[in-house]
């Protein structure tokens, strides 16, 4: 496992969707290549009046289609390769996703719990004037990730217009309501989740009451997507975050699990429920379920846990959570995979409804942006499972297909140089 190099598996994926489409390399090399790499050096003034140097990432892969689109986190593991497999990613998310968006991921190595309020402030800020030349409402859009939330998207924006000299909420999504943030972004992941398990549901006549469900990862999409899908009727047995595994047989409650960890810092640490054990981590995907969930990192469905899943369906709420190893044993068993970049599309698509309203400066009602929000995760199901039936492929590869089909449409129409 110490080898995996996640750009490398986005890139085993890629070439094997241009395969099927009949693209001759020529054709798509443009996109297995990033357009800008920025890495930077932060340093902080710390509290102790030390100065430390943090290392940051901002990866532009394609702007074929629009403006850069993509998170930033801040996680002690963060590095290049990770943040081009990331910025990748959201330009296959984008695409799918039908917005006018390429993709862009940043990142800072770093553990934000261990940084009080005022460091991760300046941290923040230092980051933005390093990457400021290459962001903007027109260049480049960041928006939370892992360990980043609407707080530090504000900062982001506020050190933009100070750099810049104008006010410019579009810079940058995922911000808080005050600060020009749009009702029903938060939720619009874990939503959109919810669209995607109901629209396969459809698809294969059967009920969301009927489905039980064991979930990887308690966080934002974690635990909305989960307290949407329980509203629905699913019953959900088993939930694991980093503090470890509750599992319930006749099922959790999920809204009490949801009030606790959003009034804990999002965490689940101490969390006790009458009839709820706490089993082994190592156990969560052998639990028999007919969805796993998982909502946590990349990497997490891998050869050393693929053999030890049950469950019929496997719906990405994570970025990148399953490895080419995993992917093409689960399809080899029969096991569907509804991939993240399909899936999770809400949360982009959710950041693209902020933007346009940042620009337009009218802003919509929460039912509005839900009945938005629905029409666009069902229209990226509907696309992806034409191909899918079309060519006879899995839905990761289908998705792919449909990306790679509208990224190298839209750079065609734009032209080369040379």
């Amino acid at each position: 496992m110490a080898d995996y190099n996640p750009y490398k598996n986005m890139l085993d994926v890629l070439d094997r969707a241009a395969g099927v489409l009949g693209y001759k390399e020529e054709d798509y090399e443009f996109v297995r290549y990033p357009e800008r790499e920025l890495t930077v050096s932060i340093p902080v003034r710390m509290d102790d009046g030390k100065v430390k140097v943090f290392s940051g990432y901002r990866v532009q892969h394609s702007t074929a289609r629009g403006a850069a689109k993509g998170g930033i986190r801040f996680h002690p593991q963060s590095d290049e390769n990770e943040v081009k497999a990331l910025a990748a990613w959201m330009t296959i998310k984008n695409a799918i996703g039908n917005i006018p968006y390429g993709g862009a991921k940043g990142g800072i190595r770093v553990d934000p719990h261990k940084l009080s309020q005022r460091e991760l402030e300046r941290l923040t800020r230092g980051y933005v004037r390093k990457i400021y030349p290459i962001i903007g409402p027109d260049k480049d859009v960041p928006a939370p990730d892992v360990n980043t939330n609407g707080q530090i998207m504000a900062w982001i924006a506020d050190e933009f217009a100070a750099l810049s000299g104008s006010w410019q909420p579009g810079v940058v999504t995922g911000k808080p309501l005050c600060t020009g943030g749009s009702l029903g972004r938060n939720e619009a992941t874990g939503r959109g989740l919810m669209f995607t398990l109901e629209t396969w549901c459809e698809k294969n006549h059967k009920e969301m009451k009927d489905l039980t469900m064991i979930v990887q990862g308690f966080g934002n999409v974690g635990s909305v997507g989960s307290l949407l899908m329980h509203q629905k009727g699913v019953k959900i047995t088993t939930i694991g975050d980093i503090n470890g595994t509750w599992h319930k047989e006749e099922g959790l409650d999920i809204e009490a699990m949801y009030e606790y960890a959003n009034s804990h810092g999002r965490s689940l640490k101490g969390y006790t429920e009458e009839g709820a054990e706490m089993i082994p981590d190592s156990e969560l995907f052998a639990q028999k379920a007919d969805v796993i969930f998982v909502a946590a990192m990349e990497n997490q469905l891998n050869e050393k846990t693929m053999k030890k899943v049950q469950a019929p369906l496997i719906l990405e709420g994570a970025n990148g959570p399953t490895t080419e190893e995993a992917d093409a044993y689960f399809e080899e068993k029969g096991i569907e995979v509804l991939p993240d970049f399909m899936s999770n599309v809400g949360g982009v698509v959710g950041s693209y409804f902020e933007w346009v309203q940042n620009r337009t400066g009218y802003y919509w009602t929460e039912e509005e942006y839900n009945e938005r929000l629905q029409k666009k995760m069902r229209q990226a199901y509907e696309d992806v499972y034409a191909l899918k039936e079309k060519y006879h492929v899995t839905y990761r590869l289908a998705a792919y297909m449909l990306a790679l089909q509208r990224v190298v449409e839209a750079q065609n129409a734009r032209g080369f140089l040379g």
